[in-house]
């Protein structure tokens, strides 16, 4: 396949730069407000130099600030759920999200093959470490001015364990003098919050942006009072000269939420149903009821944790960037990130689904009485995130040829970057009431009040402190003839591992005998090479073949020796994608047509289990817009028919299935009316049925959540706004446990209105 993919690849830029070759000149599109999907719009993420979406040969998409307001997201992955080929399970609060394209598959968790960016830098260069993801640290506020997502394609060569995409975050800088400060009120939650932002020119030359947001109240699920506080402050400052431009960028979060974990459910024939007391749209299991969680620290002391806090993340950062043309054609840009971060993941995890019994209370209002019901064992995830600072550069330097009415772009770069990850795990498991309404703590006769011993038979106090350390060079080759664009790139990522991890067990002490030592180097070299043929202004063809890598961190801790002594896994992913760009009218579509292979390995901390997986995945990714006087709709289709081809010995039952949570069909709707001052809308979110395992025998139901907004500009000043998040409050279910005793769904309805002022 590797090899036919290669001659497709070769036969398709040939064909193409034949075809620009004989076409005529093409006149430059024109500027059209009824084009919905802003096809000249210019976009940087995935290309070294930058390109408008219909000059390219990749699939992107774009979000505005004021359609990611109209979506009324609760977290930076619920505005992903609105891009197309992009599968965004937004059910783990503000943060723990899964995240992929297309059919790579979610297997371990996070966004392993996805990279998500904040102006072109990695938030995180893993993914997919446990309990800390990249969307835990970005938040949604008047700081952000749009949204580039980037499937497949250059996404393998223009950055580090990307192969499935780039999802960047692109910031405001001040270009536009202006601001505002707005109050957002939860109707039917408890939540307030305060945006503002404002940026401006200071002179000729040199502009400054500043905003943020801060909030408290106890947020959408049930949780123990305020749980739900912190914010955000961003600020750039920017200098413009004769062919460059210098930027200095700073954040600062601090932020608390509570965190969204599976709950107890009932399977029946292989389907889902509901514990009475327990609705998985609002269950949190945080609780006023809870004691201290006594955990053990590194040191071998012990710190008492308060379960209610939740998702707490801390990150300080300081970035530079800078753009200097040198003369004859050649150009260095340099980004430049340096972050703190830390924070801890407190979350209550269901040991089982639970059984109806005699106990005893065991704290709350009716302790020592006794309680006759369901009881469950509640596993406290208790980890801290002791350091998940990084250092990152990204250097390139550009040089444009012109010859004979054709040009030549030939980048070449260097990116470094220095993740450290320093990870305190406890689990301790309680016997819990039942219910998502406050529940108690119980006991029976033979356990010390609500505290039953370490979860999962002591596996999990550990101890992790390693660096990764990676180095890539890279380069792009693209030639522009007429009509036709055709590019190639290549990436060779060099990665260094070092540290240690520990277990602790039965969470007694941590002992030298059992240091596990990291130290391993590893890498793998990835190409992709496409082409775009523009017929006329507004039809365009595209294709491209592409194969990229995304290296494994904490998921294969304390399973095959990584002190060098043993091969190192890593994770592929081969694509070939093309497809059609067309407008006309008020009408704009981008159809691709994709084929992506994925081969992993895993190693499950908790079961101590490996697993070794290919993936097939074939579909088509539609995205439109449709406009037409003051109605717009702009909408996404994916179709993906997706399977296992290979496993690890013992898996073969699993070969020719489904992978778990791959639903055939997900799509989404925004349609939108201009009323005079009035201006709203719905955005319709879908997925068809899928499996929650890998065996075929458990059944996540397709579901279909609408949201709605409603703005009215008031005064030329004054915008008031109406949103609701999911508001037929449906249940959907997005992922669960293999034996079918706990599933997550997404978060029910949650109603908000807000006042804001711009200045």
């Amino acid at each position: 396949m590797e090899v036919r993919m290669k001659h497709t690849a070769r036969a398709v830029a040939l064909a193409l730069l034949h075809l620009g070759a004989a076409s005529a000149q093409e006149a430059a599109a024109p500027a059209s407000s009824t084009d919905g999907l802003k096809m000249e719009r210019i976009v940087v993420t995935g290309t070294p130099i930058g390109s408008s979406k219909m000059k390219s040969s990749v699939s992107v998409s774009t979000l505005e600030a004021d359609a990611i307001q109209n979506l009324a997201p609760t977290s930076a992955a619920e505005v992903l759920r609105s891009i197309p080929g992009v599968r965004s399970e937004s059910s783990g609060g503000e943060g723990n999200a899964n995240i992929t394209v297309r059919g790579v598959p979610i297997s371990a968790g996070g966004a392993r093959y996805v990279q998500m960016q904040e102006d072109g830098l990695p938030v995180l260069q893993f993914g997919d470490f446990n309990f800390i993801t990249p969307d835990s640290y970005i938040k949604i506020d008047g700081t952000l001015d749009h949204v580039e997502a980037v499937r497949g394609g250059s996404a393998s060569t223009l950055a580090t364990n990307s192969p499935g995409g780039i999802i960047n975050f692109i910031s405001k800088d001040g270009a536009q003098q202006g601001g505002s400060i707005g109050l957002t009120r939860g109707l039917d939650y408890d939540s307030t919050r305060v945006d503002f932002d404002y940026g401006a020119p200071i002179s000729e030359r040199d502009r400054f942006f500043v905003g943020g947001f801060y909030r408290r109240g106890e947020g959408i699920r049930n949780a123990a009072g305020k749980d739900e506080r912190g914010g955000q402050l961003r600020a750039n400052f920017t200098h413009d000269f004769d062919g460059g431009y210098v930027r200095v960028s700073l954040k600062h979060l601090d932020d608390q939420s509570p965190t969204a974990l599976p709950v107890p459910v009932l399977v029946g024939n292989g389907h889902i149903s509901e514990i009475a007391g327990i609705d998985p749209r609002y269950a949190s299991f945080y609780s006023p009821y809870w004691v201290q969680d006594v955990s053990l620290t590194k040191g071998n002391g012990h710190v008492a944790s308060d379960v209610n806090d939740g998702l707490s993340v801390k990150s300080n950062a300081i970035g530079l960037e800078g753009s200097f043309d040198l003369g004859n054609g050649w150009t260095v840009t340099d980004k430049f990130r340096k972050a703190s971060n830390s924070g801890r993941f407190v979350g209550v995890f269901p040991a089982d689904s639970g059984t109806v019994g005699n106990y005893t209370f065991a704290t709350g209002p009716s302790a020592g009485q006794a309680y006759n019901g369901r009881a469950f064992n509640a596993v406290v995830f208790n980890t801290s995130i002791d350091d998940a600072g990084n250092t990152l550069n990204d250097a390139r330097l550009t040089k444009t040829f012109k010859i004979d009415g054709a040009k030549l772009n030939v980048t070449a770069g260097w990116y470094s970057s220095l993740q450290k990850l320093g990870l305190t795990w406890n689990f301790n498991q309680y016997l819990m009431q039942a219910t998502g309404d406050n529940p108690a703590l119980l006991k029976t006769a033979s356990s010390t009040p609500g505290y039953v011993g370490p979860a999962f038979g002591g596996c999990c106090s550990r101890a992790v402190d390693v660096e990764y350390r990676t180095n890539s060079p890279y380069a792009n080759f693209g030639w522009e003839q007429g009509t036709v664009n055709v590019d190639a790139s290549v990436r060779r990522d060099r990665q260094h591992a070092g540290g240690s991890a520990n277990i602790a067990t039965n969470a007694a002490a941590y002992q030298p005998g059992t240091v596990q030592r990291v130290d391993y180097d590893i890498g793998h070299t990835s190409y992709s090479v496409g082409g775009n043929w523009r017929i006329t202004p507004s039809l365009a063809l595209f294709a491209r073949t592409s194969e990229g890598v995304a290296f494994n961190a904490d998921r294969i801790l304390f399973g095959t020796p990584l002190d060098g002594s043993a091969p190192i896994s890593i994770n592929t992913v081969k694509q070939l994608e093309g497809g059609v760009k067309w407008r006309s009218g008020g009408l704009s579509t981008f159809l691709t047509l994709f084929h992506a292979k994925t081969r992993e390995s895993n190693y499950e901390a908790t079961t101590q289990l490996s697993t070794a997986n290919s993936y097939d995945a074939k579909g088509a990714e539609l995205e439109a817009a449709y406009r037409v006087g003051d109605f717009r709709v702009t909408g996404g289709l994916t179709l993906t028919n997706a399977k296992i081809t290979a496993t690890a010995p013992g898996g073969e039952a699993t070969i020719g299935h489904t992978p778990r949570r791959q639903a055939h069909a997900v799509y989404q709707l925004t349609p939108s009316y201009d009323l005079g001052a009035a201006n709203f809308g719905l955005a319709v979110v879908g997925t068809g049925k899928s499996w929650g395992d890998d065996a075929n025998t458990l059944v996540l139901p397709g579901y279909t959540v609408v949201h709605a907004f409603l703005n009215y500009q008031l005064t030329p000043k004054v915008q008031l706004s109406l949103n609701a998040n999911n508001l037929f409050n449906r249940i959907g279910y997005t992922e669960i446990e293999g034996d079918g005793h706990a599933a997550r769904s997404i978060t029910g309805r949650a109603v908000k209105a807000s006042v804001k002022y711009a200045f």
